[in-house]
């Protein structure tokens, strides 16, 4: 555990050392800030190094495990209603965890004023993900083409757009990075690598993959849908 602690303090440390040396030297020669400041930076971001490395050997010994497992035993049950069920509290629960999704809510309600209620934001983000990840499980299940379902996704953004608030539809661009984050991908990718594990005549980097791609649709659907509701 200790040398994979390791690891991801030199993986995290060999990603964000640059920018940290840009801020740096920004502090230093433009902004000028007190020596106190400028150890107060360099402890947060060796603070961020650390917890980053230990979110990411956590994620690795527990979450993709998780994950796979959950994956490769829902349709083994062989019931479609407990595909669906499951698949859609995964993708919820997975979205209401994701730190990407705290700090885009904490961003709204400082800049607007709480003029975006924080609760029904998260609240329609995490439902329209956990349903986009039912149906790119379905879709592994049954086998239907990925395209399709880019094209409704992509098409309902078109048609909802022109309808949707400006402040909403701006959100929403945003929104649709949350899928993205430290959390939500790795367990994303595990249940669909799970799922088409144990299906005959499944490949899992043709059917595996896919899910956070559809996944960022759901976050600009849903925010764009609640514009509609609160103009």
């Amino acid at each position: 555990m200790m040398q994979d602690i390791r690891e991801s303090v030199f993986e995290v440390l060999r990603a964000v050392l640059p920018i940290i040396l840009v801020i740096t030297i920004f502090k230093i020669a433009l902004l000028r800030v007190p020596p106190s400041d400028l150890l107060l930076f360099l402890l947060g971001s060796g603070m961020v190094v650390l917890g980053i490395a230990l979110f990411l050997t956590g994620v690795k010994a527990g979450l993709l495990p998780v994950g796979e497992a959950i994956g490769s035993e829902l349709p083994a049950r062989g019931s479609l209603l407990l595909v669906v069920a499951g698949s859609f509290l995964f993708g919820f629960l997975t979205i209401i965890a994701e730190p990407n999704l705290r700090v885009l809510v904490d961003m709204l309600d400082a800049v607007s004023g709480a003029g975006i209620p924080a609760a029904p934001l998260l609240l329609a983000i995490a439902v329209s993900v956990g349903f986009v990840i039912t149906v790119a499980v379905l879709r592994i299940i049954f086998g239907f083409p990925l395209a399709y379902l880019f094209a409704a996704g992509y098409g309902a953004i078109l048609l909802l757009a022109p309808f949707s608030s400006p402040e909403f539809l701006a959100v929403a661009v945003d929104a649709g990075g949350i899928t993205t984050g430290l959390l939500t991908i790795p367990i994303i990718l595990a249940l669909g690598a799970g799922v088409s594990a144990v299906l005959a005549g499944r490949s899992a980097l043709t059917d595996g993959f896919g899910l956070i791609g559809l996944a960022s649709i759901a976050p600009i659907l849903g925010v764009m849908a609640m514009g509609l509701i609160y103009p």
